[in-house]
């Protein structure tokens, strides 16, 4: 039997993105096997200096976010506004499946590399765009982050809270992961009918979107108002419809997830866990919309509250875990990177640094019959410059006439 090939093999890829939604599409399907070239210009892609907002070392040489989102990549330095550059450009796409780029509408106009400049000549490539509002309407050309479009412009800062508060501290990159796997989906169903019928296509998301629909639950019953269960968002914890949904504090000072949708189901296990039998089948406090209806809700939170701070978690935990009562640890960051089924499951990769081995997160897509993808470090800036413009057929006297007059530039240390 001969040796496993990816399912991506063979499929090349160029990525003009900077940042973390579009570039982790690209890391994805490298991992699956495809050739990805990612162009930067010589300043860089702005992921790479962002080391002091997340606690991280400010070195090339271990960069462990940007290893995240381009790992398994070629990297080149191209300056596109050249001729010279935009050449090089071109003869990438003459040989690509998959163009991704998160290039604001304006910007790509001003480049003519739009969707609609680039079918006529490319008519199988699959195009890839993300923005933070997409690409019509009165915000198309505004930028977006996940910060902005993602979190405060889909209801997620503004809605999901304690009442009375502040929104909750946010963290980069969940919404722009969220986009990338949406997106990822696209290119991939886009690139199965290309390799069937030569049609390529144009596949976009936007932060905005994603924000939304990952919400949808909720933005849809908002429209019914308080009529059916009396809460509005941003609401009060102690208003909840689930007396037991809010986290719970324990003995120790740790904080447990207890969750079950239906209330007949699980309010009995957790009123005989925290040994309240007598309210199992009370009048009031058996049923959920009983404990609506006379104004109970808060006292019914405040009886669950009571009753799981007189044991620890760990306690807790194998209690509940007997009862058959979906519940789990609120972890630190330091915990998760320590979770041993995260490891079991292939969450985690070792990489060894400068500073030591450290942690570096898996995408979450498993295959059985293929191994998992070895998880090379993501190019240093222009690593791949010199190499990939050779494959090109440029000859090392037009590399270096393009390096001296700064049309590309190549790794130095």
């Amino acid at each position: 039997m001969g040796e496993i090939k990816r399912p991506l093999e063979g499929v090349k890829v160029v990525e003009m993105a900077t940042f973390i939604a579009v570039p982790a599409v690209g890391r994805i399907l490298a991992d699956m096997g495809a050739e990805v070239v990612k162009i930067e210009s010589a300043k860089g892609d702005n992921l790479r200096f962002t080391a002091p907002n997340e606690g991280r070392p400010s070195d090339p040489h271990e960069d462990t976010n940007f290893d995240l989102e381009n790992a398994n990549k070629k990297g080149i330095v191209v300056d596109l506004r050249t001729p010279k550059g935009k050449e090089i450009l071109f003869k990438l796409l003459d040989k690509a499946d998959i163009f991704l780029t998160n290039w604001r509408p304006q910007a790509l106009a001003r480049q003519n590399l739009t969707y609609e400049d680039l079918k006529e000549k490319y008519p199988s490539l699959v195009y890839g765009n993300l923005t933070g509002y997409g690409e019509k309407g009165p915000d198309k050309d505004l930028p977006g982050f996940d910060y902005t479009a993602f979190f405060a412009r889909s209801g997620w800062s503004g809605s999901l809270y304690q009442k009375g508060t502040v929104p909750s501290n946010l963290i980069p990159a969940l919404g722009d992961h969220q986009g990338a796997l949406a997106l990822t989906a696209g290119v991939l169903a886009a690139l199965y009918r290309a390799k069937l019928t030569g049609e390529g296509e144009k596949v976009s998301t936007n932060l905005l979107h994603t924000g939304i629909w990952i919400q949808s639950f909720q933005i849809q019953g908002c429209q019914y108002g308080t009529e059916f269960n009396g809460v509005s968002y941003p609401f009060d914890r102690r208003e909840n419809p689930l007396p037991y949904q809010p986290a719970v504090k324990t003995s120790d000072g740790r904080f447990l997830q207890v969750m079950g949708p239906n209330f007949s189901i699980y309010w009995p296990r957790i009123m005989k866990a925290i040994g309240r039998e007598e309210l199992i089948d009370d009048p009031v406090f058996g049923d959920q919309k009983a404990i609506q209806n006379a104004g109970k809700v808060g006292e019914a939170y405040d009886i669950v509250q009571e009753g799981f701070s007189k044991k620890t978690a760990a306690e807790w935990i194998d209690i509940l875990n007997e009862l058959d009562v979906p519940v789990a640890l609120c972890q630190t960051y330091e915990e998760v990177v320590k979770d041993k089924q995260a490891w079991a499951v292939d969450t985690f990769y070792e990489m060894d640094y400068p500073r030591g081995p450290k942690a570096l997160v898996r995408p979450p897509i498993d295959m059985e019959n293929t191994p998992l993808p070895e998880y090379k470090k993501a190019p240093l800036l222009g690593e791949d410059t010199e190499a990939v413009l050779s494959d090109l057929g440029y000859s090392d006297e037009e590399i270096k006439s393009m390096e001296e007059d700064k049309t590309v530039a190549a790794w130095k240390e």
